[in-house]
């Protein structure tokens, strides 16, 4: 199945809220009244945060990898709050309230990445003492070529998922506060550009910190009130189709969901963001600990969020698919207690757009601006350049988020300018396998080849997404190269 898949054909751009209109008293306009508040208040303490913890920065390394002081447990926080974000909460409700559970356990394949990162790769962090980048892992292998070309793609990669997260925050601010979609991009996109820039990795990892923990009791409370609202968890499983407690169907056959599952096993696998969260860490034990319970936490988060897209088909049967979640939240939460659940609806995607924002302008400065310039940065130059490269990666993932209207599908658009050309490279790298420039650029030619062969030319046949048959193309043609360049040496 791909990503670009249509709305339910039953939605138009109002949904169930647009056709139901409730007058406002007085006093339900005071209630919302407070749950603002407490929203802007929120956001306001966010922004105040990162600017606090940020303060201080000197360098790109400090920008980057604070220091590399971090233990599991703040790794575990900040790792989990940047991946939970827009398209694992959001366009998981969207995708569930489409197509049923068999999402959840497709997006149970992230989960998996994420202990076998913590099994295979996590520990061995310690071989990059001095890496603050995913391009200074793959210069050790394949020289300034590799190290620019992976910024290249970093930054694209970067761009577009931040795109789906502030895309996210459209949906959030149009749902809760009534703001049109595009402003409310721009307002989220905004916030986040600010603190991320002034305060870098310092400032993104304590804002993650505090939304991670506002997220972790949000999300639970909007599904127990959620069921509770819809009279109960029968009358959920009564009210929904009953295809969509199914894993198979005439909709998802069993390539396509294995396709589904092996994209999110290798979508973000060890995309820039998370990397970082690798080389910040005291040492490879706090790393391996921090990144698996992560990787656990993952799983009933993807269930509890999924299940959120039922309680909203069972309430709202012709809702726009991308606002389940936020509908869910603004019908069933009592006053007070729904905007504190919607700062935490916030947290979730602006955890995520931060590191993302702030993985991108240390690829674009350090991996690919500063190997290709003749005179060397001094550290201040280096800094400001970094803090400029996030405005505009800013704006580019506003584009993402105006385009593409699916935010999941955003996702796993965009992985396709990450996994078909660095992964294979980046893990041989990790596991110690000794390859060369020529071995990088013939496999990375081959990944986007592929990609761009299986999807623009065949069209995706059997249900098979291009980034599979991207990344076994590179594999083979990477393994070749590397086989050849052996025996010759030899």
């Amino acid at each position: 199945m791909r990503s670009g898949l249509n709305p339910h054909p039953r939605c138009h751009p109002g949904g169930y809220a647009a056709e139901k209109q409730i007058p406002i008293s007085p006093t339900l306009l005071h209630f919302e009244m407070i749950d603002q508040i407490i929203i802007g208040a929120y956001l306001l303490f966010v922004l105040l945060l990162g600017l606090w913890a940020g303060r201080g920065i000197k360098n790109i390394e400090e920008y980057s990898v604070v220091k590399r002081s971090f233990s599991s447990w703040i790794i575990f926080a900040t790792l989990s709050a940047s991946f939970i974000g827009g398209g694992f909460s959001l366009g998981n409700a969207e995708k569930v309230y489409l197509y049923g559970i068999v999402y959840i356990f497709a997006l149970f394949g992230f989960s998996l990445k994420e202990i076998l990162v913590a099994k295979f790769i996590a520990p061995r962090i310690g071989k990059f003492p001095n890496a603050i980048s995913v391009g200074d892992v793959m210069e050790t292998n394949y020289g300034k070529i590799g190290k620019v070309v992976t910024g290249i793609f970093a930054v694209t990669v970067c761009s577009g998922i931040v795109g789906a997260q502030v895309g996210a925050i459209g949906y959030i601010f149009n749902v809760f506060l009534g703001i049109p979609v595009i402003w409310g991009i721009i307002i989220g996109c905004s916030i986040v550009i600010v603190y991320s820039t002034v305060g870098g990795m310092k400032a993104v990892v304590w804002t993650d910190v505090m939304q991670f923990i506002l997220l972790i009791f949000g999300i639970p409370l909007t599904l127990f009130f959620g069921i509770q609202y819809a009279g109960g968890m029968s009358a959920v499983v009564q009210a929904v189709p009953e295809s969509h407690f199914s894993l198979l169907s005439d909709k998802m056959t069993l390539l396509a969901f294995a396709s589904l599952f092996l994209t999110f096993v290798l979508g973000e696998t060890l995309v820039p963001p998370y990397v970082q969260r690798l080389l910040i860490g005291k040492d490879a034990k706090h790393v391996a600990r921090g990144t698996m319970m992560s990787g656990i936490f993952s799983i009933p988060f993807f269930i509890i969020a999924g299940c959120i897209g039922l309680v909203a088909l069972a309430i709202a049967p012709d809702l726009d698919p991308n606002k389940s979640l936020p509908y869910v939240v603004n019908t069933v939460l009592p006053v007070g207690l729904k905007g504190l659940v919607i700062a935490g609806v916030i947290s979730i995607v602006m955890s995520s757009a931060d590191s993302f924002l702030n993985s991108a302008a240390i690829a674009f400065t350090h991996d690919v601006v500063k190997p290709l310039r003749r005179v060397t940065f001094s550290e201040k130059q280096e800094l400001l350049l970094s803090k400029i490269a996030t405005f505009f990666v800013g704006v580019t993932s506003v584009i993402f988020a105006i385009k593409i209207k699916s935010i999941l599908g955003i996702l796993l658009y965009t992985y396709n300018f990450w996994s078909p050309i660095v992964l294979v490279p980046l893990v041989a790298v990790f596991l110690g396998m000794k390859a060369s420039q020529r071995d990088f650029v013939a496999g990375a030619i081959a990944g986007i080849t592929g990609v761009l062969t299986w999807n623009m030319l065949l069209k995706g046949p059997g249900g098979i997404d291009g980034l599979i048959v991207g990344i076994v193309c590179n594999f083979v043609v990477f393994s070749l190269m590397r086989m050849q360049s052996q025996k010759t040496q030899s």
